[in-house]
């Protein structure tokens, strides 16, 4: 019957404000980018339809690049501009940047927890070793980071010791990571990222 119609109608419209109100509420990441020391791509992951293209990816990771490249941020602390009506956190480790993108009115102080929950992973995973050479050799250790992170652009996890409890495939009330070798821990990061390549359609790294 009509009124049958119009009653599915009005609560199919109920969903979709109240999923539009969810997303919005909802704390997340446009991008995660990270730099070598000359403004190349090491890995960059965009979300929720931010730069579709391959070229508008180019231009602002361009454009990102030369704004930051000489702002005077220490390896302990991180630094925040605004570019093209998006929030940039990013900080330094080594020769390499590393950068969280939000929307507008997204909160900085969630972004920049985001991104030290990143980089501190990422310092334990790599043993201190942040330069963009040990970066590209770990490779599919930062990607796996990156995915433990964020998913879609929705916050997953940001405690440092659980992303890498996560990306070493071990349960949070396992020993720390001190007691595993490195290449042990690169080669059970390599096994997680075999199971998981294909599932992520937005990701594009350097």
């Amino acid at each position: 019957t009509r009124a049958r119609i119009d009653g599915l109608c009005a609560l199919q419209k109920t969903e979709w404000r109240r999923r539009a109100m969810e997303k919005t509420l909802t704390p997340g990441a446009l991008a995660v980018l990270v730099f070598d020391g000359e403004g190349n791509r090491i890995i960059a992951k965009y979300y929720r339809g931010f730069c579709k293209s391959k070229s508008d990816q180019t231009k602002f990771e361009q454009k990102l690049f030369k704004k930051t490249k000489n702002n005077n941020v220490t390896r302990t602390d991180a630094d925040v501009i605004m570019l093209d009506n998006v929030v940039c956190i990013f900080r330094c480790g080594g020769d390499s940047r590393f950068y969280i993108i939000g929307s507008s009115d997204e909160n900085e102080i969630i972004l920049n927890t985001v991104l030290d929950g990143l980089y501190m992973a990422l310092h334990s995973l790599l043993r201190g070793q942040m330069e963009s050479r040990n970066l590209l050799d770990n490779l599919e250790t930062v990607m796996l980071a990156v995915d433990e992170l964020i998913d879609g652009g929705v916050l997953l996890e940001i405690d440092p010791q659980n992303i890498v409890n996560r990306v070493l495939m071990r349960d949070d009330s396992a020993p720390p990571i001190t007691d595993m070798s490195m290449s042990q821990a690169i080669a059970t990061a390599k096994d997680q990222l075999f199971k998981s390549m294909g599932t992520n359609s937005d990701s594009t790294w350097g």
